[in-house]
């Protein structure tokens, strides 16, 4: 069984892809308020997630990829 990976090492990882999903949201002209009825999740989470305060699933970056129509790439790197 593969060994947990501490919080402290995801912080990086996080804190990414909130900052490219909110560069990509601004990009396109989305509020966040906008973007969070698109993706069906709450204010506060969108809020959380752009700040990499929390770590998601992979279905809810999906909507959130959808929700501002950008490739999986740029939200990745």
């Amino acid at each position: 069984m593969p060994s947990k990976i501490p919080r402290s090492e995801l912080k990086p990882e996080l804190k990414r892809f909130g900052d490219n999903l909110r560069r990509e949201r601004v990009k396109r002209h989305l509020t966040q308020e906008q973007t969070a009825e698109r993706a069906e999740i709450a204010l506060r989470t969108l809020q959380k997630i752009e700040a990499g305060q929390i770590n998601i699933l992979v279905t809810t970056a999906r909507r959130l990829r959808e929700a501002i129509g950008c490739p999986w790439k740029k939200l990745m790197d």
